[in-house]
C-alpha cells in the first residue's frame, strides 16, 4: 500500500523520484487540465464522467492530449494497481508540456500526463457529524467571460486566495460570490442548500464548475422526496436555509452549519443531508470501474 505517480508512462514509488520540468508550461503558466477523482474499495468512481470532462477541459484550452479516453482510463487503472491501494485519491494532471520561457504553445511539442495515486483525507471524521463553520470570502469567483469556470485548469490561484481568507479567518470553508453577489460554490466544492423540501444549487452559467458529485446529488435527490431547482443562491438564503452542504469528488458531502456567524438551520447536521449522504455512499459501490478482479 503506497503512493504511486505515472507520468508519461512511467511509474514511480518514491515522491522525490517522480519529477517534471520546470521549463514544463504546466510550472511556468498553470497551462494545463487536470482531475481528482475517488476509488472505493477497488472501483475508479465515475471514471467515465471525469475522463469525460478532462477531455472536455483540454479541447477549450487547445490541448491535444495525445492519448485516447480508453488508453487514459486504462493508465489510471494501472497506477492504482501499482499502488496497491483499493481506497484512494487520484489527482489526473495534463499540462501543456516542456516549452520554452514565452507563451508560445507550439513550442510544447508533447503535453505531460501525471497520475498521482494516494490516499487522502480532506476533512476529519467529526466535521461530517457536526458539520462545518464557513464565511464568505471578499475574493470574487473568476467571471464565465474571462475563464470558462467550466474548465478545471491547473491555474486555482482565484481559489487559493480565497482558501487564504478561510484560514485567516479560522473558518472552515469560504464561499466565494460572482460579481453579482450570487453565491457560486466554496474554494473547491459545490454548495447546495434545502429549504421546504426542495433541493437548490446554483446554475453553471453562475460561474461554477458543474461537479461531478454535484451530478450524483441531483441524481439521487428525487429518490429523497426532494424537489430539485438550479437557480440564484443570495448569501441570505444560505443564513435562512433549512439545511445547507457542500459536494466534491474528496469531501463527498460535507454539511455546513454556520454561515457568517448565523446558525444555518438549528446548527445541527440535518437529516437531509444524513439521507443523502447514506444514499451518495451507497452509490459509490456500483458506479465506475472496477480495478482489482481477484
Amino acid at each position: 500500500m503506497e503512493t504511486c505517480v505515472y507520468i508519461n508512462g512511467k511509474m514511480y514509488h518514491e515522491r522525490e523520484q517522480a519529477k517534471v520540468s520546470v521549463f514544463d508550461h504546466g510550472y511556468l503558466y498553470g497551462d494545463g487540465v487536470f482531475e481528482g477523482i475517488r476509488v472505493y474499495n477497488g472501483l475508479i468512481f465515475k471514471c467515465r464522467e471525469h475522463i469525460d470532462r478532462l477531455y472536455e477541459s483540454a479541447k477549450t484550452i487547445y490541448l491535444d492530449i495525445q492519448m485516447s479516453r480508453e488508453e487514459m482510463t486504462q493508465a489510471m487503472i494501472d497506477t492504482v494497481r501499482a499502488s496497491g491501494l483499493h481506497d484512494a485519491y487520484i489527482r489526473l494532471i495534463v499540462s501543456r508540456g516542456v516549452g520554452d520561457l514565452g507563451l508560445d504553445y507550439r513550442h510544447c511539442k508533447k503535453p505531460t500526463v501525471v497520475i498521482i495515486v494516494d490516499k487522502i483525507t480532506l476533512y476529519p471524521p467529526e466535521r461530517y457529524e457536526k458539520g462545518l463553520k464557513v464565511i464568505t470570502t471578499a475574493t470574487r469567483r473568476n467571471k464565465p467571460d474571462s475563464l470558462n469556470c467550466q474548465i478545471k485548469s491547473c491555474n486555482y490561484l482565484n481559489n487559493i486566495l480565497a482558501k487564504i481568507e478561510v484560514i485567516r479567518a479560522g473558518a472552515d470553508e469560504g464561499i466565494m460570490l460572482n460579481n453579482s453577489g450570487y453565491v457560486t460554490e466554496a474554494t473547491a466544492d459545490n454548495i447546495f442548500v434545502i429549504k421546504n423540501k426542495t433541493l437548490i444549487t446554483p446554475p453553471s452559467y453562475f460561474g461554477i464548475l458543474v461537479g461531478i458529485t454535484r451530478q450524483a446529488v441531483l441524481d439521487i435527490a428525487p429518490d429523497e422526496g426532494l424537489h430539485v431547482e438550479t437557480a440564484g443562491i443570495l448569501v441570505h438564503d444560505i443564513y435562512n436555509a433549512d439545511e445547507c452542504f457542500l459536494t466534491g469528488s474528496a469531501a463527498e458531502l460535507i454539511p455546513v452549519v454556520e454561515c457568517d456567524g448565523r446558525a444555518v438551520g438549528n446548527g445541527q447536521v440535518g437529516p437531509v443531508f444524513k439521507a443523502l449522504l447514506k444514499r451518495f455512499r451507497q452509490k459509490t459501490k456500483d458506479d465506475g470501474v472496477q480495478v482489482f478482479t481477484d
